[in-house]
């Protein structure tokens, strides 16, 4: 069921230029719209990857479909889209939205963190297992995270934290260029899908560091898929729907492969895994 937008909050960074708002559930959202500069089929593509994490058991914010009523806008003229010097309307109805972690005025989120506190992210393991996703699903886009802290226990499947124990935890976000953004297309290429920051490849000794995700890709169901595709709302699929059908197709195509696209890495002009030997 959709959330129903109660209250404007600002606009975000990015070329979705997606807006904070807060919906009737009491929690934000990171919302991009149907409209949205970068092409309708970034909403799809953002609900498919989370049905894909959620399988994988990585980290990332909740989603929901977001209503936004005719009166929410009238009320709220800063929702709209810039392109160059018109204001375009966003037109309501069924928008993407990805969860805020916590309240907005209470929980510093950062996508950034110097090295010495990257190192000590209570589940930095998990770059490991979103770089087989990026790989399986040619996020043409380098990865993005968000970080901030928080009780692990709430948030992480970490073991042997105490329950109280605070720390940093990273989710892993924007995923509307998975399938090379609108144009739903697998194209590969070494430095594809990878961390701007080194050090999260830094202990990887082997093929064992990248499991159980290389093993889930490679055994991925298909009616996970088929569960992906009820979620998503009609009218962002309009008229694409035999385009959509044949990109999942060969997105289980690629499964086998997901070995071979991690190690395309190694291809680039620097190698992420200098220690892999």
């Amino acid at each position: 069921m959709p959330v129903c937008a109660r209250q404007y909050l600002r606009k975000m960074r990015g070329g979705a230029q997606a807006h904070l708002i807060e919906a009737g559930d009491g929690r934000a959202y990171v919302v991009k719209f149907s409209n949205n500069p970068q092409h309708r089929r970034i909403l799809v593509n953002e609900t498919i990857a989370s049905v894909l994490l959620g399988y994988l058991r990585l980290s990332q914010p909740e989603t929901a479909v977001v209503e936004l009523s005719p009166a929410f806008l009238a009320q709220n003229p800063d929702v709209f889209i810039q392109l160059g010097t018109r204001r375009v309307p966003v037109p309501p109805g069924r928008h993407f939205g990805s969860c805020y972690p916590g309240d907005p005025n209470r929980v510093a989120v950062y996508d950034f963190l110097p090295d010495a506190l990257l190192d000590r992210v209570a589940n930095r393991n998990e770059f490991l297992g979103i770089l087989v996703f990026d790989k399986w699903v040619a996020n043409a886009d380098g990865r993005q995270s968000i970080f901030f802290r928080a009780r692990i226990k709430e948030w992480s499947a970490a073991a042997g934290v105490h329950a109280l124990e605070k720390g940093f935890l990273a989710q892993m976000v924007d995923h509307g260029y998975v399938f090379d953004g609108p144009n739903w297309e697998f194209r590969d290429s070494p430095l594809q899908g990878l961390y701007c920051r080194p050090l999260v490849y830094e202990k990887v000794r082997g093929w064992e560091d990248f499991e159980p995700w290389l093993s889930q890709v490679r055994g991925f169901p298909a009616e996970v898929l088929d569960d992906a595709l009820k979620r998503i709302p009609p009218e962002w699929v309009e008229g694409d729907e035999e385009a959509l059908e044949q990109l999942l197709e060969r997105l289980l195509e690629r499964r086998k492969r997901a070995p071979d696209l991690v190690r395309g890495c190694r291809a680039g002009r620097l190698d992420p895994f200098p220690n892999w030997k």
